[in-house]
């Protein structure tokens, strides 16, 4: 493993530092070439030998975190053996919370999701569903702490069309505009420059900590497309792209400090 890109702030109170990663994880096909999106087509209709070796790589990787945001997860269907995705890096990385959030139900043949794992016991689970001309995504929104004034985490894969995105950050920005602590995590399609990255920063008043995190693709990374944003209240302590070709993305990691009033629940 290589740090591609890191920075960090060294802080005075660990306990209160909670670590995130965020990954698409694209079902447990780990893409090194383009040509394999051609010649490797068919394992993301049909189970393959590799996959759960893939995935048990995977969990070693996300154990090291507190709280993480997977996109690109299979809820069980053909394609991985009927076996939900975010359930079995739960239980192989030692994560006692998890929840999923299905994006498109295509039945036997795939079911496509969002997922969650995590240290720290949620307080309240939300499926939001989010405009575009094809239907289908979501946001999976949860919340820790307590619900008077959370910690709301935010997990979304969004669509690749760019007037679609923009619909669906519009529509989440009017969500999370109302909370103070709020993190944004996920396979955002688009460039920190883009209009609708720059709509919803200005409406919430999210930011992002670094730039030139490039996460895509993970053979060569010339874009950035996998963010975590946060709230002004939330202290970054570290943020860094790693090294892991696993998947087609790279994961990033973020450390982040958590303000007095909020108190996470463990185990």
């Amino acid at each position: 493993m290589s740090v591609i890109e890191t920075l960090h702030r060294p802080q005075a109170d660990e306990a209160r530092v909670v670590r995130l990663l965020t990954y698409n994880i694209q079902v447990g096909i780990a893409s090194t070439r383009y040509r394999h999106y051609l010649t490797q087509s068919w394992k993301h209709v049909l189970p393959h030998a590799q996959l759960y070796e893939n995935l048990d790589r995977i969990a070693h990787v996300v154990a090291n975190y507190d709280i993480v945001a997977l996109q690109e997860a299979d809820a069980g269907s053909l394609r991985s053996s009927f076996i939900n995705q975010t359930q079995y890096l739960a239980e192989k990385a030692g994560f006692p919370h998890w929840c999923h959030q299905v994006n498109r139900n295509l039945g036997r043949l795939a079911q496509h999701s969002n997922g969650l794992l995590s240290h720290y016991k949620p307080v309240h689970v939300v499926d939001h569903k989010l405009p575009g001309f094809i239907p289908g995504r979501g946001a999976l929104f949860v919340y820790f702490g307590s619900m008077d004034d959370p910690l709301v985490l935010v997990i979304i894969h969004l669509a690749l069309g760019k007037k679609a995105r923009y619909q669906q950050l519009a529509a989440i920005g009017d969500i999370v505009k109302s909370h103070k602590h709020v993190v944004i995590m996920g396979d955002l399609n688009c460039q920190p420059n883009s209009r609708e990255m720059t709509m919803l920063l200005q409406k919430t008043g999210l930011c992002e900590p670094a730039h030139g995190l490039n996460t895509f693709p993970s053979w060569r990374p010339n874009r950035k497309i996998d963010h975590i944003l946060v709230s002004p209240t939330l202290e970054v302590a570290d943020i860094h792209v790693l090294d892991y070709r696993f998947s087609d993305h790279l994961p990033i990691a973020m450390d982040i400090v958590l303000p007095p009033q909020i108190n996470l629940q463990a185990g």
